[in-house]
């Protein structure tokens, strides 16, 4: 598969939101403990096996388009850009409302975008958000749009807590533990970015190239619906980072400056510190280049990315001129790493 090169583009801003609900790991455990008990998991697991301390939910009957709408306002707020020139919108929640229409058509409805502007959803698990990047970014080159608009809500706390109705059921097996653990590390937020011609930008945040690799062969590993989700987390992790290693290799040989000592930090989809150390390990990443905050926020699907990079440019983590490696695998499996230069 050839590299994607990008002449024109910029991040222009990226804003988030996040729900002041917070649920420690502590908490999901003492719900869990008869059933802990019975099949010999000893509390403290959850954090031990993952390193969330928590994650968080928004309120119930909040919807993925109502926190998606909240961060777009955000980032139109921030960017103080004209609604009206706005050429696309894309949501990649995994979140839904409805099957249709697509979040991307309401959030559009929410915020009173032109009728000029597109609006559809990117669908790809963790790695959606970073696909639309891809997306708009092709569009912008192309003369197509100026400015593109991308959101995504994510919203755990429905899943999460049929999981734990059902894990809590007398009848709960230690084998339906193991697969549906990794319900249990999921978490809760909203980001919006907006994406334009780099002539229009006033932040000088360039995207340079990305590539994309998939083994599809894997696509049943996890498995997920609205209030239900099994995975076999050993082999996620062992594939997706062979997956990996083969995009981060393929990255090297066609990307610019992509290597170890030439990128300054690393914004990765992030799902535990196993996972995190295993990457590091396979791939030869220096740990500290990495900005995390799985242990505060637990898997927040797509919107890891650019919430992991809307914290770091925050910090002061990443800084003006940094090259930036975004970096995320999805279920699938499917797996894109992007270069930017901050």
């Amino acid at each position: 598969m050839q590299p994607l090169f990008f002449n024109n583009v910029a991040i222009e801003a990226v804003e988030c939101v996040l729900p002041t609900t917070v649920v420690t790991s502590a908490q999901i455990e003492s719900q869990l403990s008869a059933t802990m008990v019975r099949i010999g998991i000893k509390p403290g697991m959850i954090q031990g096996l993952t390193g969330i301390r928590e994650r968080r939910f928004w309120d119930a009957g909040q919807q993925a388009s109502d926190v998606a709408t909240r961060a777009a306002e955000k980032v139109l707020a921030k960017a103080d850009i004209p609604r009206d020139a706005i050429g696309c919108l894309i949501s990649t929640s995994v979140s839904k409302d409805y099957i249709e229409p697509s979040v991307a058509s309401l959030v559009h409805g929410n915020l009173g975008l032109a009728d000029h502007c597109i609006s559809y959803d990117i669908g790809n698990a963790c790695l959606g958000f970073v696909n639309a990047m891809a997306s708009v970014g092709m569009m912008i080159d192309s003369g197509f749009v100026d400015y593109g608009l991308i959101v995504d809500g994510e919203n755990s706390r429905e899943v999460v807590e049929a999981t734990i109705d059902r894990l809590s059921r007398p009848d709960a097996t230690a084998e339906a533990f193991r697969d549906q653990f990794a319900t249990l590390t999921l978490g809760s937020g909203a980001v919006a970015m907006i994406v334009c011609r780099c002539e229009l930008s006033t932040s000088g945040h360039r995207i340079n190239g990305a590539v994309t690799r998939a083994a599809t062969r894997h696509s049943r590993l996890c498995l997920g619906q609205r209030d239900y989700m099994t995975a076999d987390a050993s082999k996620v992790m062992l594939f997706g980072v062979d997956l990996a290693k083969q995009t981060w290799d393929l990255a090297g040989r066609v990307l610019a400056n992509w290597s170890d000592d030439e990128i300054d930090a690393y914004i990765p989809h992030q799902v535990s510190q196993r996972n995190m150390d295993v990457l590091n390990e396979k791939l030869g990443l220096t740990p500290q280049k990495h900005h995390l905050n799985f242990p505060t926020l637990g898997n927040i699907g797509p919107a890891a990315v650019p919430i992991t990079l809307n914290q770091a440019a925050e910090t002061g983590r990443v800084r003006p001129g940094n090259h930036v490696a975004l970096m995320g695998i999805g279920s699938g499996l499917n797996c894109s790493m992007m270069s930017v230069t901050w």
